[in-house]
């Protein structure tokens, strides 16, 4: 008997290959009033590229000049220019919008690993939490019987809390993940420097039951022993919370 909470570490090899999800339309997200459950999945999945982005930059993972400004939550981002990259990336995402829409994710994982030592240096964790009574009114799951996350959720006692009105606008939630990006843009104030060429690597824990294209393989948690913890900020759009952390190894413990 394996508990519905179990998790499984999950992470991609570079030559996954995926299809676009279909539902993760434009569309899906209403400006004005309430979020949508699928536009809940679209404003979690962007934040995901854009965070994965800022901290493959800040951390120099990739060279600067393969980067490009652009303009997202009211700020200056930097996105890669790679096609590799931004086709992995892609890619991740799309499969990661058909797991957010399932409610089947539980955490995304960014490790940084020192490429000659193949220590984690970094681990910067974003926990993804599903407010059930808001997915179930309005918020587009529409009743579906065949929408997994409706199925899960309709045999659920709702929390006091998710009893309560909790629409917010799309200013308030680009307000929130603004504070983000600034925290992880900020972080080459705290972050001891790599002192050695670092590859990255993504985590992505789901619930036991989730389905999994044949691409993607077990992992272990790449933890890091006597590590340093920052919690960064969160965002909420009603529907998914996300919550941010970054662990590190300490400087005087690296072999310089």
């Amino acid at each position: 008997f394996i508990p519905l909470t179990a998790i499984i570490y999950r992470t991609v090899s570079s030559t996954s290959c995926f299809h676009l999800d279909p539902t993760m339309s434009s569309s899906a997200v209403d400006t004005q009033t309430v979020i949508t459950l699928k536009g809940s999945v679209k404003i979690v999945s962007e934040f995901f590229f854009t965070a994965i982005n800022s901290i493959l930059y800040q951390r120099g993972i990739y060279q600067p000049e393969s980067f490009q400004r652009e303009e997202k939550y009211g700020l200056t981002v930097l996105t890669t220019t790679d096609d590799g990259l931004k086709e992995y990336l892609n890619n991740i995402m799309s499969q990661m919008g058909s797991w957010l829409l399932a409610g089947d994710v539980q955490k995304l994982v960014v490790v940084v690993a020192g490429i000659d030592s193949g220590e984690t240096l970094e681990r910067w964790q974003f926990n993804v939490n599903v407010d059930d009574a808001s997915a179930a009114k309005g918020g587009g799951a529409t009743q579906d019987e065949n929408n997994p996350l409706f199925n899960n959720m309709k045999n659920r006692p709702a929390s006091s809390s998710s009893k309560k009105s909790s629409s917010k606008s799309m200013q308030e939630v680009h307000n929130e993940i603004q504070a983000i990006i600034r925290q992880i843009t900020a972080s080459v104030t705290f972050l001891p420097l790599l002192q050695e060429p670092c590859s990255f690597d993504l985590l992505v824990y789901t619930n036991q039951d989730a389905q999994v294209p044949q691409k993607w393989y077990d992992s272990d948690p790449r933890f890091i022993l006597n590590s340093q913890e920052v919690k960064l900020r969160s965002f909420t759009t009603s529907i998914h919370k996300v919550d941010a952390m970054v662990t590190y190894k300490e400087a005087d413990e690296w072999e310089l």
